[in-house]
């Protein structure tokens, strides 16, 4: 049985506040074959102060001059762009996610029936806002960005005390840079979070490129999230560092692949293997004519293909019996 990935396309604020936008992106990651699209649902005053900075990566692709504030607020869903959201994601029959960024955001979520809350990572640390989703009890994946092992410990106490079981949790591994540099995704973090805390793991990608994903999967990661853009090239905080359709596209075809080809891990011969032992493996092979009476030794047999008689694994067994027959060379010996 394939255990099969959940691959979350992360759209993120790349819609621009265009509700437009953000159904292309909808259909872009229906494309693509990924299992659910994400968006984020937050209220940019319960979310940041007016005078709070932008992180530099958003400064560097966005205008330097306004706040943070300022920014997210461009960047805000409201109620009714939600609904017109779900119902698209329907008609293209991939599931609708969100991320609540703060305690109004995830009741609005729960409003729409949303079964499983993503916790980004800035909110690892936030007691009421974690207390608030743990109590919902419903399936959790819990980013860990900018996080020791002991905050998720801390983390994690806080859902299953609310009560959530760690059964519904998943923990993904994250960088939070955009784009991450390969030196710093430090990917069996991955691992040692699993073997810490007894967890399904994913992986919150960041990096340029598709590779990293695919690793993690290879790797024991049962959720993907990963970014992606109608273009690169969009003004916006998050789209350079954002797959653009093409790429999503060959991220989940390469998870899949990768997804078959893990197996279930027993060295067996395979179906296709059979047709051609025959052919690649060698047999005990008269390296000179032989005579019947004559005894086989190492200077009148070698080893050659195919492989349809006796296993050069018998090599010694053979040695010293007498031929029954006449061989030619290049004839595979008989006993």
């Amino acid at each position: 049985m394939i255990n099969r990935t959940l691959i979350i396309a992360e759209a993120g604020v790349n819609h621009n506040g265009d509700l437009n936008l953000a159904k292309q992106l909808v259909d872009a990651a229906a494309v693509a074959g990924a299992d659910w699209v994400k968006f984020q649902t937050f209220n940019a005053d319960h979310l940041v102060t007016r005078m709070a900075k932008k992180a530099d990566y958003q400064t560097q692709s966005t205008d330097n001059k306004e706040s943070q504030h300022e920014m997210l607020c461009r960047l805000e869903l409201t109620e009714a762009m939600h609904h017109e959201l779900i119902a698209h994601c329907k008609t293209r029959n991939i599931g609708f996610l969100s991320t609540g960024f703060d305690i109004e955001s995830v009741d609005l979520l729960v409003s729409f029936g949303q079964e499983r809350f993503k916790i980004p990572s800035g909110e690892i640390t936030n007691l009421p806002y974690l207390r608030h989703i743990g109590q919902l009890g419903k399936t959790v994946i819990l980013s860990t960005g900018m996080s020791t092992l002991g905050n998720i410990e801390a983390a994690i106490d806080v859902l299953e005390q609310a009560g959530t079981p760690r059964a519904k949790l998943t923990v993904l591994h994250c960088t939070t840079e955009y784009p991450t540099p390969m030196a710093e995704v430090n990917l069996r973090a991955m691992q040692s979070i699993k073997t810490a805390f007894g967890v399904a793991v994913g992986y919150s990608d960041h990096t340029q490129g598709i590779e990293v994903a695919i690793a993690a999967v290879a790797m024991g990661a049962t959720v993907i999230e990963k970014h992606f853009t109608l273009d690169r090239n969009l003004p916006g905080p998050d789209h350079q560092a954002s797959l653009e359709p093409a790429e999503l596209t060959a991220m989940v075809t390469a998870i899949r692949n990768i997804e078959v080809a893990l197996g279930d891990g027993i060295k067996r011969l395979t179906s296709s293997e059979a047709r051609n032992r025959p052919v690649v493996r060698k047999s005990l092979v008269a390296s000179q004519a032989i005579k019947v009476g004559e005894v086989f030794t190492a200077e009148n047999m070698t080893t050659k293909r195919p492989g349809t008689g006796i296993s050069p694994m018998l090599w010694d067994e053979v040695l010293g019996k007498t031929a029954q027959r006449d061989f030619l060379a290049d004839e595979l010996i008989e006993l």
